[in-house]
C-alpha cells in the first residue's frame, strides 16, 4: 500500500487542486510502478507559512518582500 505525504503552504489552494494532486499522485504511481489504485493512500498537508522556512526564514516574511 503506497503512502505519499504532499506538504504545501496553506495559501488558499482550492479543493479541486488538492483533488487533482490527489489524482495525480495516484495516477503517476500506477503509470510507474504498477501500484493498485485503490490500495494507495495520498495525504496533503497544509503547512501555516508561518511555519514554512527557506533559506533562514519563514515563508511569511519572504512572501511579505515580494509584495
Amino acid at each position: 500500500m503506497p503512502y505519499v505525504n504532499i506538504k504545501i503552504t496553506n495559501e488558499n489552494v482550492t479543493k479541486a487542486q488538492k483533488e487533482q494532486l490527489i489524482e495525480g499522485a495516484t495516477k503517476l504511481l500506477v503509470d510507474v510502478l504498477g501500484k493498485n489504485p485503490a490500495t494507495t493512500v495520498v495525504v496533503i498537508e497544509e503547512i501555516d507559512t508561518d511555519n514554512w522556512g527557506i533559506g533562514g526564514e519563514c515563508v511569511s516574511a519572504l512572501r511579505g518582500r515580494c509584495k
